[in-house]
């Protein structure tokens, strides 16, 4: 069976993917494959991301924020997000919930196995599985099979975390202000901070987050965990409810958008934000242009436009500064928002401000370090 659509990769973005192929009238009767290695049924991750308005996924929410902290050595404030909203979804409430709106489509048809390779031949997309092949009219995959490799001037970090779910029996947490980035630890790794996201007076998703060249021992998540709770928080008895671990690339690679008739979307489309290892925002936008490109051209090809482009470029200066470790990320993080309105800092993280909003941003961290860095991206 030749299918019209297969998504290879059953997470963020290959099941945002699908909820907005189904939620279309014109594509909701297309055949469609998803392939995953494993069932959906632990909550393996949360993603945190800020937005306006509601959005596709705002009925499974887990909690919000309108405030948030932002902690550093230098600066800190309570920060006043409006018009956004910090908002937090767990991974396997987004699982459940998509899964059972495909259900609804017996033209849906999931499949466990891993894929092996993804390529296009015969005007054919072709998914490798093993010892079977399926082939599809088009492609959609978020799978990377292997790091690339790095030409000059490119630049590759680990934004890599470990979160505790932890409750306690006092009321401990603020549940109406989450702490966005706390730079008061130990930066000896590299840009290093913990987060803070209560979803009680008694629950809190704790997590501690660095963007470095290599990973650190599991015991070392931990303890700065430990640390941080007892410290920082002021919090002696608790019981961790839930953990998770993760590893995001933060990359100036250009991922390409698609070869063949493969499309890539999530983190083997490019959709993590370099500077940032921010995710879930980008992949809905990339999700949005797939869709409406199907819808009004019957095809999925999407062009890297100037606005990309630009931030691409910005992403790779800051990237720069990082790996060379020309300038503490606590440092920068912490001039930007202390010299700019959140919202603007939000927007500009969201590769969506406008030149003069950048040049605001930019005025803030010191040209000494940002300009050379700038011209050797420019003319490299």
């Amino acid at each position: 069976m030749r299918y019209d659509y297969i998504i290879a990769g059953a997470g963020c973005a290959g099941l945002s993917l699908l909820m907005r192929l189904l939620q279309q009238p014109q594509l909701n009767k297309k055949s469609i494959l998803v392939i995953d290695q494993s069932q959906k049924e632990e909550n393996d991750r949360t993603w945190c991301f800020w937005e306006k308005s509601t959005g596709p996924f705002e009925s499974i929410v887990h909690h919000s924020w309108k405030e948030v902290n932002f902690y550093s050595d230098s600066f800190s404030s309570k920060l006043d997000l409006y018009p956004y909203q910090y908002k937090m979804v767990r991974g396997i409430d987004f699982y459940n919930y998509v899964i059972a709106f495909a259900k609804q489509f017996p033209n849906v048809e999931f499949r466990y196995e891993k894929v092996t390779a993804v390529h296009t031949a015969m005007n054919m997309a072709i998914a490798e599985l093993g010892n079977d092949r399926v082939e599809g009219n088009y492609i959609f995959s978020s799978i990377i099979f292997e790091k690339p490799e790095l030409e000059k001037n490119e630049y590759y970090l680990f934004q890599h975390f470990k979160g505790w779910v932890i409750e306690t029996k006092q009321p401990s947490f603020n549940p109406s202000v989450a702490t966005f980035m706390d730079f008061r630890v130990s930066q000896e790794h590299g840009t290093t901070f913990m987060y803070v996201m209560p979803t009680s007076a008694t629950k809190a998703l704790v997590e501690y987050a660095l963007f470095t060249e290599t990973l650190l021992q599991q015991n070392e998540y931990e303890t700065a965990l430990k640390d941080y709770i007892t410290q920082k928080l002021g919090i002696q008895d608790y019981c961790i409810e839930h953990e998770e671990f993760g590893i995001i690339p933060m990359t100036n690679h250009p991922f390409p958008l698609q070869q063949g008739k493969v499309i890539y979307i999530g983190i083997a489309g490019g959709q993590v934000k370099g500077s940032s290892g921010y995710a879930f925002q980008f992949i809905q936008k990339r999700i949005k242009g797939i869709i409406d490109s199907l819808v009004k051209h019957d095809h999925p090809f999407i062009q890297q436009t100037l606005t990309n482009k630009k931030f691409h470029f910005y992403d790779s200066v800051l990237l720069q500064i990082l790996q060379h470790h020309k300038m503490n990320g606590d440092s920068i993080f912490a001039a930007i928002f202390k010299g700019n309105e959140p919202k603007t800092v939000l927007k500009f993280l969201d590769n969506e401000s406008n030149l003069l909003e950048d040049l605001k941003i930019m005025s803030t961290v010191p040209s000494s370090i940002f300009l050379p860095a700038a011209f050797k991206e420019m003319f490299r």
